[in-house]
């Protein structure tokens, strides 16, 4: 039974293979930013609604966010998640239209056989990767409680279904001054940009004493009105990563001690706020992931990276903590060619992608067939994943 599914599943992502990378140019020809993405969303629940899923849209406050889910409900549920943000000025420069392809391709795939395995095929449509992480929202709100393993597949340089991030947390730094005319009577105001230069040298400074690993960087987005005015105002904003939550908590509290020393030196007053969701570290569960690799090397994939640290992060990682999860990669340009950049955009939305997105979807269904059609295995993909958050 088994192998007459996966041969229908491999068919289906075949027959579905000119629409999958229609959606995939439509959504890299007409970019949009996180939580904007209304042109994409409604491609894609338009697409699964035409395939017999039910769809959910606008989930807790999000208008592009969706839930759509296609099954008997009896038996484990596998949850699939598509990106379809991009980025200011890059446009789709991550690939998020691939990730969205080859979500929408996966579920429709499995879909297909569904009610012959039993269980039930979710795909999460989730907004703002780049930025607020929809992901987050819904992991506060329970929207994997009764997923039993979590997938995806992100374009890269390279294949690999063994992935890391970093845990991040986003801060934004506001300093409260007191205004002076700068050459006349600079002795009466309280220079706020001080404190957000003072900030920067202590975090500097500060780097010496951190893991390898930790990452921190940051833009000053307010410093003063006029050369002549001394600033009663100044903001910077900080992305803080460690390769753990555990970690990262500890650097933000040392970074939150040199904000408030610039305070104290400066006399300005020091308020903060995270201006973005916070994002946990990436865990890939192995045995999932080794499933997603069996199914690469079913497909012909000669080449499979190992594991490798990655200096970014993603939400993904909350979900990763959640519930069972693998974020893999499937290499769209050359090794050492980052994302965020415009060669990386130009091969998201190359003729070659078309065999990205197939080999994408396939690989996704047919991972998630090895492991919905065996009790066993899925035991242990939940075992390992409770002895990592014991």
């Amino acid at each position: 039974m088994t192998n007459d599914l996966r041969q229908r599943i491999i068919a289906a992502v075949d027959s579905l293979g000119d629409m999958l990378f229609d959606v995939a140019q439509e959504i890299h020809k007409n970019p949009e930013l996180g939580g904007e993405e209304f042109r994409a969303s409604e491609l894609l629940c338009d697409r699964l609604r035409q395939h017999g899923f039910s769809v959910q849209q606008g989930l807790y406050g999000m208008p592009t966010a969706f839930r759509a889910h296609k099954g008997t409900g009896q038996g484990p549920r596998v949850g699939f998640l598509a990106e379809y943000d991009a980025l200011p000025g890059l446009g789709h420069a991550c690939g998020h239209n691939l990730i969205a392809a080859i979500g929408l391709g996966a579920a429709l795939a499995l879909g297909e056989v569904i009610d012959e395995l039993g269980g039930e095929v979710v795909l999460f449509g989730t907004p703002a990767e780049e930025t607020n992480g929809a992901k987050v929202i819904f992991c506060d709100n329970g929207a994997f409680s009764d997923i039993d393993f979590a997938m995806m597949i992100h374009p890269g340089d390279r294949t690999t279904a063994q992935s890391s991030s970093l845990a991040m947390d986003a801060i934004e730094f506001a300093y409260e001054g007191k205004a002076a005319h700068a050459a006349a009577s600079p002795h009466e105001g309280i220079n706020a940009l001080d404190a957000v230069i003072q900030l920067f040298n202590g975090i500097n400074a500060l780097r010496q004493h951190l893991k390898d690993e930790v990452r921190i960087h940051g833009i000053i987005t307010e410093g003063g009105k006029a050369p002549n005015i001394v600033p009663d105002r100044a903001v910077a904003r900080f992305y803080v990563r460690a390769a753990s939550r555990t970690y990262l908590d500890a650097v933000v509290a040392k970074v939150m001690r040199c904000a408030e020393g610039a305070a104290l030196a400066t006399g300005a007053k020091l308020t903060t706020r995270n201006f973005e969701l916070s994002f946990d570290n990436m865990v890939t569960n192995s045995i999932l992931a080794k499933q997603l690799e069996e199914a690469w090397r079913d497909l012909g994939v000669e080449r499979i990276s190992p594991a490798r640290p990655t200096m970014g992060s993603t939400d993904m990682g909350n979900v990763s903590h959640v519930v069972p999860s693998v974020h893999g990669y499937i290499q769209i340009v050359p090794e050492g060619v980052p994302a965020h950049t415009p060669e990386y955009c130009q091969a998201a939305g190359a003729p070659e992608s078309r065999q990205a997105i197939l080999l994408g979807s396939k690989s996704l269904a047919l991972a998630a067939l090895r492991v919905m059609s065996d009790n066993a295995l899925l035991e242990s993909i939940k075992r390992e994943f409770e002895e990592a958050y014991k």
